[in-house]
Parts: C-alpha cells; sequence; structure tokens
C-alpha cells in the first residue's frame, strides 16, 4: 500500500495520534503540512510531537527553517512531493498531516506560483501600510472578484500578492490558484473534526498545557534568535500574543496572552474549517469516533 493518506481539519483534533495510528497498522511515514512546524525551535507552542513520542515513525519537512526564514509555499511543494515520492519508492505509505489548506493544496494540486518584482511588491506594501488592507481589497475586488472573495479583507499580506500577479502577469491572480481534480497519487482526503464545545474544551487544556510545558520559555529564546523579525514565524498563533507581552511577563500580562491564545486559536479552527469544507473530496470523521483507525482503512480500501 503505496496510495497517500492526508489528514486535514482544525487544529487539536487529533490530526497527529492518528497519523501515528496509522502509520503503525500502514508501515507509514509521516509528511508534515503544519506551515509553522517547518521552524526549529517552535515546539510547544505548534504542538509538534517530540522526537520520543513519535514511536519510531519517521517525520518529514519538521524543523527546516529558521525563524528568520520567510516559509515559501514553492520551496513547501517541491520538497514535500519529492518527500511522499521518495517513500512510495520505499514502498510504504505516505501520511500527510496538518491544518495548513494552502500547503495541503501546494502537495496535492496543481497549483502555480507566479513570479514576483521587488519594486512592484515594495510599492503594493508601502501602500497597504498607508491605507490598510481594506483599501486595497477594494482594488482587488475591482480587477479580480474571485481572488477577492477567496481572500479575507484584513489579509494584507496575500491582498498584496494577488494585486501583484496580476499587475506584473496581466491575468487574474485567481487564475494561479488551484483548481482540485483527482489529488496528486489519487490520495486519500481525510478530514477530522468535533463538537465545536468540546473543540473548545481541548483548545483551553492544549494552551494551559502548552505553558505549563515551557512555552513563555520557548518564545523568549526564541526572540533570542531573531523571531520578532521573522516575516511568518512571528506571527503564528501563541508566539504573536507572547511577543506583545514580552519582556514584561507578569501574571497579568501572561493571563492576557493565555485568553488572547486562546481565543486565536478557536478563530483558527474557523478558518480551518471554512477551508477544508469547501473541498468536496474530503471525506469527514468524527475524531471522537473510538474506531477511528479502522474507519479510515475502510475508507481507504472502499475508495480504491
Amino acid at each position: 500500500m503505496t496510495r497517500p493518506i492526508a489528514l486535514v481539519g482544525p487544529t487539536a483534533t487529533g490530526k497527529s495520534d492518528l497519523a501515528l495510528d496509522l502509520a503503525e497498522r500502514l508501515d507509514g511515514e509521516i509528511v508534515n503540512t503544519d506551515a509553522m512546524q517547518l521552524y526549529r525551535g517552535m515546539d510547544i507552542g505548534t504542538a509538534k510531537l517530540p522526537v520520543a513520542e513519535r514511536r519510531g515513525v519517521p517525520h518529514h519537512l519538521l524543523d527546516v527553517l529558521e525563524v528568520t526564514e520567510t516559509a515559501s509555499v514553492a520551496a513547501y511543494q517541491r520538497d514535500a512531493r519529492a518527500a511522499v515520492d521518495a517513500i512510495r519508492r520505499r514502498e510504504r505509505t505516505p501520511i500527510a498531516v496538518g491544518g495548513s489548506g494552502l500547503y495541503v493544496q501546494a502537495l496535492l494540486d496543481d497549483l502555480a506560483f507566479p513570479g514576483t518584482d521587488p519594486a512592484v511588491r515594495a510599492r503594493l506594501e508601502a501602500e497597504l501600510a498607508e491605507v490598510g488592507p481594506g483599501v486595497l481589497h477594494g482594488r482587488l475586488a475591482d480587477v479580480d472578484p474571485d481572488a477577492a472573495a477567496s481572500i479575507l479583507p484584513g489579509n494584507g499580506r496575500r491582498i498584496v500578492r494577488a494585486l501583484e500577479v496580476v499587475e506584473i502577469t496581466g491575468r487574474p491572480f485567481a487564475a494561479s490558484l488551484p483548481r482540485p481534480g483527482r489529488p496528486r497519487h489519487d490520495t486519500l482526503l481525510v478530514g477530522l473534526d468535533r463538537d465545536t464545545a468540546e473543540l473548545d474544551v481541548r483548545i483551553e487544556r492544549r494552551v494551559d498545557a502548552m505553558f505549563d510545558a515551557g512555552l513563555v520559555d520557548e518564545v523568549r529564546a526564541l526572540e533570542a534568535r531573531g523571531l520578532r523579525a521573522g516575516e511568518t514565524a512571528s506571527r503564528a498563533v501563541g508566539y504573536r500574543e507572547l511577543l506583545d507581552v514580552l519582556p514584561d511577563d507578569g501574571s497579568v500580562q501572561l493571563a492576557e496572552a493565555r485568553r488572547r491564545i486562546v481565543v486565536a486559536t478557536r478563530r483558527l479552527v474557523r478558518r480551518q474549517r471554512s477551508w477544508f469544507r469547501r473541498d468536496g473530496r474530503v471525506r469527514w470523521l468524527d475524531a471522537a469516533s473510538p474506531t477511528l483507525v479502522d474507519e479510515v482503512l475502510t475508507l481507504l480500501r472502499d475508495d480504491s
């Protein structure tokens, strides 16, 4: 069995544990599709499984970037596809795991990466700083309505990128977005979700566990390594909120940071649900089911 499986869905649903269970049953190896787990040292706040808890299962695309580096979906696509192909050549099962929708699509779909123009990008970023994302989003809606519909009005970085692509290529940014068809290598997409109230409780407990495990010290150590300057890494949930209060990390400030991390994680869950629910290829399962592994194996057998 070398047909890949992609486990997707909201954070804190239990994808990592299921991936290990499947890897043990299918002689599998795991490929990370979480953008923030690419970063070395971002362990506690991203819920990255420690090596000792990986049950000897090989993991790929973890700890490949410094926090000062900007994550590139194009580079990820190249490296993740190479990892999947190598796993299949070893006649093992690739299991892709994570909740970063664009990275999942880069791995599985025909996602193109138009070039960039530093001068155009700098001009658009200066405009973003001056007038804010709402104005630029309105401009994008005029020149590329489909792209505007797929990008949140507050996501300045993606709005700038879309306007840049339109300007330098003369084509809609939406034309470069993936059009889901049959996924690469006929990958089986399995979505995990839980009842919202139950997931809210899991998020609260997870954030508490992260603080108990030393999240504040982790962020402080990464700050010394340049985390604040990291364009991508500094925006990660948990790290952004703590950077806002460090070095003044009194109990009141940390309590507020914790509250904001919980709120931001719930917001992330809503975005992930929205992204993956749009993909009709995903076969959704209840993450609380006691027979989850067998349900995935049944899908793998019946959907082949």
